[in-house]
């Protein structure tokens, strides 16, 4: 009894340490904001924009080479000097550069995709016209993602002009399925496997300059993503006899997908859990915090993790979706007509899986609630998550030194990519797979993506060229 006294006190104690801690940490802003030449600016804008008015729209199920290779002869006009002096491979419309260094230990690649998704509604700009306006580049992909392609064809080509030899091999990679997870990069990846290559690192797209990564975290910061959760697409069906909607029994089909769906989304089946990759993106981001009780919570999470998972879904959805495996409902069907109870609905969901509850744990568990609600499960499609990168290995630690000699004032965190990219691929030549792209996401940006009216600032697209220059240059 006398120890469940001291209970209290021992708690307010922590409580005040950390407090005290907190005030003695000095707070920070991200400043960083880019300073470029306009001139040099708009050139790159130009580039991209050509890049822009190629309609790259890949669809599900494959498309025809031919459209991409269009799209080739136009970076073989802006980017001549990579075209012909590095070995270049097209395996169906995709593309693989290699450029010879002065060592072939510690090979890098830099990659990003050609493809875009459908442009579809009313733009401000029409989403292949590569408009220059308001400082920003228009258009499908400007933002997702020709533009870094175009900053790391630039540096090359920059690079190749002046006689430079890269202290080791340098690879540039673009696929043109990774929009629908196609087959375009494993065939490159198993191009590198022929040639017997293991890389270094990889730089793909996934993370980036974010504005504002987490609500009450104001400036920009390089949120470099370090592994990408799994991720299925699932379909569950309850079944009945049918009826006529005047006289409806219990436990109907939508009755029990309903209920299904309820008890998915307010009582999460999935355990949440601090992974060390988010617990360290955390602690970077907690000095820059606007208000003293958010720093106090992320600054001391030897204290406040128990609280801090409890409250961090509802205050963001993406910072929440790095705890746990999550689930997305995202179709529904039924009967054709109103006043007939169907005798089958379907109900499809997309599952995101977080590594502490893998592939297979997760469907067991979302396979048992739909039994408990009367539901057949068949998964339609499925990939685990991929291993995380050491954050504290060479790799990751030279490349965060790259963000911060490129970026001066750029606070570098890791991140996890709760979306897919084409680095998943990479994983059997890679165990260094970084998803970053050097160009900054406002939240205008990041509502643009695969949304209307997408841009980029093109501001930013210098410090992009940079970014990967210096990526080459840095001794490995």
């Amino acid at each position: 009894m006398r120890y469940l006294l001291l209970i209290p006190g021992v708690l307010v104690l922590l409580v005040l340490i950390a407090v005290v801690r907190t005030l003695l940490s000095p707070k920070r802003t991200s400043d960083y904001r880019p300073q470029e030449n306009e001139q040099e600016a708009l050139r790159l804008a130009e580039k991209l924009s050509r890049m822009i008015q190629i309609d790259t729209t890949s669809h599900a199920g494959g498309d025809d080479p031919e459209k991409f290779r269009a799209f080739h002869k136009t970076l073989a006009e802006l980017f001549p000097l990579v075209f012909s002096k590095l070995e270049k491979t097209e395996i169906d419309g995709n593309l693989l550069f290699y450029w010879k260094g002065r060592s072939s230990e510690k090979p890098i690649l830099l990659m990003s995709h050609q493809d875009v998704v459908p442009a579809e509604g009313e733009w401000l700009h029409a989403p292949f016209s590569g408009d220059i306006a308001d400082g920003k580049v228009w258009g499908r992909g400007a933002s997702d993602t020709k533009c870094s392609v175009m900053a790391f064809f630039e540096a090359v080509e920059q690079l190749l002009a002046e006689d430079f030899t890269p202290p080791t091999d340098v690879y540039l990679a673009s696929s043109c399925t990774e929009e629908w997870a196609g087959d375009g990069a494993p065939k490159l990846v198993k191009e590198l496997q022929r040639r017997g290559v293991e890389l270094f690192l990889l730089c793909d797209e996934g993370g980036g300059i974010i504005s504002e990564p987490i609500g009450g975290i104001p400036g920009n910061f390089a949120m470099v993503g370090v592994f990408e959760k799994g991720k299925a697409d699932v379909k569950f069906t309850a079944k009945s006899t049918g009826g006529h909607a005047s006289a409806p029994g219990k436990h109907t089909p939508i009755a029990r997908l309903a209920a299904f769906v309820n008890e998915a989304e307010t009582h999460s089946p999935f355990k949440k859990k601090l992974l060390p990759e988010v617990a360290a993106m955390f602690r970077t981001l907690s000095g820059y915090a606007s208000s003293f009780g958010l720093r106090l919570l992320l600054g001391n999470l030897w204290l406040f993790s128990p609280l801090l998972k409890a409250v961090l879904p509802a205050v963001s959805a993406q910072a929440g979706a790095m705890l746990k495996t999550t689930i997305a409902f995202t179709t529904q069907s039924g009967s054709d007509a109103y006043n007939v109870i169907p005798q089958e609905a379907t109900l499809g969901a997309n599952m995101r899986f977080i590594p502490h509850q893998g592939e297979q744990e997760s469907l067991a568990i979302i396979r048992k609630l739909a039994e408990k609600h009367g539901l057949s499960t068949e998964v339609l499609h499925s990939n685990d998550f991929t291993p995380p990168v050491d954050i504290h290995g060479e790799a990751f630690t030279l490349f965060t030194r790259v963000i911060g000699e490129t970026f001066p004032g750029l606070a570098a965190s890791p991140y996890v990519m709760t979306g897919a990219t084409d680095a998943q691929f990479y994983q059997p030549v890679c165990k260094s797979c970084i998803r970053f792209a050097p160009v900054i996401y406002g939240p205008e940006q990041m509502k643009g993506m695969h949304g209307l009216n997408e841009n980029i600032e093109y501001n930013c697209l210098p410090g992009a060229v940079r970014f990967y220059q210096n990526l080459i240059r840095a001794e490995k």
